[in-house]
């Protein structure tokens, strides 16, 4: 009988450190998670300006774009103009740390378009086409821009620029330029 009590003292100590751990990994997973999102989410959290927080920031603003694309497709304008707005405020924040960068200029242009502020839109395009001249984005978006705007002839402009590219971004410039923006999206 001194056995049995010797055994089943066994397994729950045995129990008791199996639980432990579990309850220690679990711990250790959600600290890990917590950081992570921390880190990454708005960019806020402690990360010190070095790279991977910019991309982390430039990545999130993309989705964030993404979403709001397929919002403006179910026509829900608002809720799309909102996450615009909140990818620009990434945006902005990563472009403090890499001002030579034109694909964030070039979504800062974008989504300052999509919210109705062609001007800044603009300037950002311009200040995106300084760094890269030939930067095929930035191209097709400044050449809607125009179009929304009435300026047809700059519009072409950028379309010449995309013309020998062999690439989407001249088609999608090309065909909202012949519907004049009704294409636009």
């Amino acid at each position: 009988m001194g056995e049995d009590h010797l055994s089943h003292n066994n397994y729950s100590e045995n129990g008791y450190i199996k639980t432990m751990k579990k309850i220690l990994i679990l711990i250790s997973s959600i600290l890990i998670s917590t950081s992570l999102m921390a880190a990454g989410g708005d960019g806020g959290g402690s990360s010190s300006g070095n790279g991977d927080s910019n991309v982390s920031l430039y990545d999130d603003a993309v989705k964030l774009v993404k979403r709001a694309g397929k919002l403006e497709k179910k026509e829900k304008t608002e809720k799309a103009k909102k996450l615009y707005s909140q990818a620009f405020k990434k945006l902005e924040k990563a472009y403090k740390s890499d001002k030579k960068n034109p694909d964030v200029l070039n979504y800062m242009g974008f989504t300052s378009r999509k919210i109705g502020n062609f001007e800044k839109a603009e300037e950002f395009y311009l200040k995106g086409l300084g760094i890269k001249p030939n930067h095929n984005g930035i191209n097709e978006y400044l050449g809607e821009l125009y179009v929304q705007t009435n300026r047809i002839d700059k519009a072409n402009e950028r379309l010449e620029v995309l013309k020998g590219c062999n690439c989407e971004e001249y088609g999608e410039l090309e065909l909202i330029i012949k519907t004049r923006g009704t294409k636009v999206y």
